[in-house]
């Protein structure tokens, strides 16, 4: 008999093949008090497995392809680079010392500390990060128990794997093993497993508890990516019909193809504007493996948390000139730091207590508007940086028409100090906001009236909009892009900028989901900024739409209050193509 499992469907596509269920391993890390004379050769230990797990990695990353996104391999570097850190290695070090206890007892103690950390970020992806801690602390408990990793070329072949997690470091090699597709019981779209079997065309379904409970070793399944269900014991007539999506699948992966290079042209002839997120200048080979394109999003906190200090003005300008050269005459959208009270790093200010709701807090242009001495410099590369090609700058969070006018005049600050050293920049950079909050929506003539351009960030608005923590199990059932004020809002924006004559883009999640591609065409987006992985498929969307016929459509949508009937429509959009 058939059985169906629920679980978040995080990469799309069909997989078909026996289960290879993978045991949760237990941390053995009970304590054990050493005299004072053992604790230098407990300490000599720990550093010899911290070795071991350096080179383990390094073995993985050797094994990558050249032609590999890069956001598969910073996967590797981020744990290579948490095996360097003294958080680890000098922390675990303190802990064998102060406790006088083994190096097991002391990494636990360790990962524990480091774990709460990340635990009370309020940022979904930073949140995230603490599963790298788990990992790292497991690969070195492994490495002290000496307990060797598998690297068995045909032991998941054709395997759909079965786990509670899967490591970056497993899940890259078991790719390598040809792994057919991936189900772990924890995690959400921004769990590792998500982003890497994404980025590997790799089936995947997340966060489907009890898996292990209710799969067994060598059961077939079939794993449907898009819908999130597993099939257990399929029928002959379901088996049929999921190897004809699979091969429709590969057929229009390849029709996707065709379109990299090709001008964004709905039926009707508009020009749609599609262009990519990065969160580093390395990401934009990523965007040229599927597109020929611009950046409408450089997220740079990403600079400043993985270096966990402030980079100085000449480090952040080596960065933004390495992407807009990268980007070989197409334009870079640089929104300027998010960080604040979620995502702080050490420095020497003292900002008082951890905020109750840092999502709300002193963060991105609040924080840079406080501390202007940190943002200035960021200012001062990113117009440098904008001698080299088209540069935008777009500001995160702005809630008021006053926080505009002090960015403006910082900025105008900026361009003063560069024309008296006489240092080459565009004059004319043009500067946006990325519209997040209600309120900011709500006054977005006012808005309009002071900027260059409009950028939508999805995301937060509709998780300020509908007051719910969209990673909280508890209430991330409530999250809906579809919910008729959040609709509003984004028309609002929309309309705001076309009665400003100035380009409003999406940069938000939502723009990267072609279920909401023909809503938000309909309702008057040109310039939509989504994942890399997402351009062809958006892409694809875009030239097979008339635009004309969406807008119609798309206002009736509008003029709908439930939530359901509202979702059945624009699922009939979808189904269009």
């Amino acid at each position: 008999m058939s059985i169906y499992i629920s679980g978040i469907g995080v990469s799309k596509g069909i997989a078909i093949g026996e289960a290879f269920v993978i045991a949760r391993e237990q941390l053995d890390a009970n304590q054990t008090i050493l005299t004072p004379a053992e604790i230098p050769a407990e300490i000599k230990r720990f550093q010899a497995a911290l070795k071991q797990a350096k080179q383990q990695l390094h073995d993985v990353k050797e094994k990558i392809a050249k032609d590999t996104a890069c956001d598969i391999v910073a996967f590797i570097d981020t744990h290579l680079l948490m095996l360097e850190d003294p958080a680890f290695n000098e922390g675990t070090i303190a802990q064998i010392k102060q406790h006088s206890c083994n190096a097991e007892w002391a990494l636990h103690l360790q990962g524990e500390r480091l774990v709460q950390v990340f635990d009370e970020m309020e940022d979904p992806y930073l949140r995230t990060r603490k599963d790298d801690v788990l990992h790292v602390v497991k690969r070195i408990h492994a490495c002290l128990v000496g307990k060797e990793q598998s690297n068995d070329g045909h032991l998941y072949k054709g395997k759909i794997i079965i786990a509670d997690d899967l490591a970056p470091a497993d899940t890259i090699m078991m790719q390598h093993q040809k792994v057919a597709g991936f189900i772990t019981e924890f995690g959400g779209p921004l769990s590792h497993t998500a982003i890497l079997a994404r980025n590997l065309g790799i089936p995947a379904i997340v966060g489907l508890h009890h898996a292990r409970q209710l799969i067994h070793r060598n059961d077939t399944l079939v794993v449907d990516g898009f819908s999130g269900v597993v099939i257990n014991s399929p029928d002959k007539k379901s088996l049929k019909y999921y190897r004809g999506v699979r091969r429709d699948e590969i057929a229009k992966r390849s029709l996707l193809n065709s379109l990299s290079g090709q001008p964004a042209v709905t039926l009707d002839k508009k020009q749609i504007t599609l262009h990519g997120n990065i969160d580093r200048p390395r990401d934009i080979r990523s965007i040229k493996k599927y597109d020929d394109t611009g950046v409408g999003l450089y997220r740079t906190e990403m600079l400043f948390i993985e270096r966990n200090e402030w980079p100085d003005q000449k480090t952040q300008l080596k960065a933004y000139k390495r992407a807009i050269k990268a980007l070989d005459g197409k334009p870079l959208t640089i929104r300027t730091m998010d960080l604040g009270a979620d995502k702080e790093i050490q420095d020497t200010i003292d900002h008082g207590p951890m905020a109750h709701n840092p999502a709300m807090g002193l963060r991105a242009i609040r924080r840079c508007l406080k501390e202007p001495q940190d943002f200035m410099p960021q200012l001062l590369a990113i117009l440098r940086a904008s001698a080299f090609g088209p540069i935008r700058i777009m500001i995160p969070m702005l809630t008021n028409t006053g926080e505009i006018d002090q960015v403006l005049t910082l900025i105008e600050e900026a361009k003063e100090i560069l024309r008296q050293k006489k240092t080459a920049f565009d004059e004319k950079i043009q500067i946006g906001a990325m519209i997040e909050v209600p309120a900011a929506a709500l006054a977005v003539d006012a808005f309009a009236r002071k900027l260059d351009f409009l950028s939508i960030g999805t995301n937060d608005l509709i998780q300020y909009t509908l007051a719910i923590d969209r990673i909280d199990d508890e209430v991330n059932y409530l999250y809906n892009p579809l919910h008729p004020s959040v609709l509003k809002l984004i028309h609002m924006i929309i309309e705001g900028g076309k009665r400003a004559n100035i380009p409003v883009s999406m940069c938000g999640e939502m723009a990267s989901d072609t279920q909401y591609t023909r809503l938000l065409l309909g309702m008057g987006l040109e310039y939509f900024s989504v994942q890399a992985n997402a351009l062809l498929e958006v892409k694809h969307i875009i030239v097979n739409s008339t635009m004309k016929n969406l807008q119609k459509e798309a206002k009736q949508i509008m003029q709908l209050h439930d939530d359901n009937e509202i979702k059945s429509r624009v699922q009939q959009l979808v189904n269009l193509l």
